[in-house]
């Protein structure tokens, strides 16, 4: 349980992209572990440098996904860890720091929450409807086109909503929380284990051609972050193209 009084040790791709250093004491606890019972795996995390293994396994790793959230005391952040076997994701787990809440899935076997399968929503209501989760980039130049982007989608849906953190804003949308989740920017430690859960839990994961790059020179291609129940995949997606979102 957080207990407040958290401070930032350092910050990264901006002056609001902040790290704690509990950020990185539970990514060296969580890589000690994982090296300690499996020393030829690779590891991926957000903090550290790359590991790199031998065996097949790597294991990509989040030790805090909603920072800010957590610097402020705000319930809405998690740990992320996912395994990936020779380039894909077989195994993910997302637990609410706060809550203790665990989403999980394996390759084949469903998604759960705490023990439970979870399914996104049966039926799938109509975009206008739709309960859609966003998020926002550190850099002023990123966050003005998401905000452009957000703004005329906006109009079209029931409303947005900006949680803070990428990993469990997927695991709202497989357990039916959240209809959609649309982000241009997350790195794969924010959603690698998402993606599996969301997609387990019979929703569609897809990183999309943004238009990032069009905005600042060294934006990531192919880093729009896209989730829904697979029915209603394609009118989100024309949705995103029409507010600006896709290439």
């Amino acid at each position: 349980m957080h207990a407040g009084g958290v401070e930032v040790a350092d910050t990264k791709s901006s002056a609001v992209d902040v790290v704690t250093a509990a950020d990185r004491a539970c990514e060296e606890l969580i890589r000690a572990s994982l090296l300690a019972a499996r020393p030829d795996d690779a590891i991926m995390g957000e903090e550290g440098e790359d590991h790199a293994g031998t065996s097949g396994v790597r294991w990509i790793v989040d030790p805090i996904d909603g920072t800010v959230n957590y610097l402020y005391g705000l319930p809405e952040w998690a740990v992320s860890i996912a395994a990936e076997v020779d380039g894909e994701v077989v195994a993910g787990a997302v637990i609410n720091g706060t809550t203790g809440t665990e989403h999980a899935a394996a390759r084949g076997a469903g998604a759960t929450r705490d023990g439970r399968p979870i399914a996104v929503r049966r039926t799938v209501p109509p975009l206008s409807q739709a309960l859609v989760l966003t998020g926002f980039g550190y850099r002023a130049e990123v966050r003005a086109h998401q905000a452009a982007c957000v703004a005329a989608l906006l109009p079209h849906v029931r409303d947005i909503r900006r949680l803070g953190s990428c990993a469990l804003d997927l695991c709202h949308v497989a357990d039916g929380t959240g209809d959609a989740y649309v982000e241009e920017g997350p790195q794969p430690w924010d959603h690698s284990a998402g993606a599996l859960i969301v997609t387990e839990a019979g929703g569609r994961f897809g990183l999309l051609p943004g238009r990032l790059p069009e905005v600042v020179p060294d934006g990531p291609v192919n880093a729009l972050v896209t989730a829904a129940p697979a029915a209603a995949w394609d009118e989100f997606v024309t949705a995103l193209r029409a507010a600006g979102f896709l290439a």
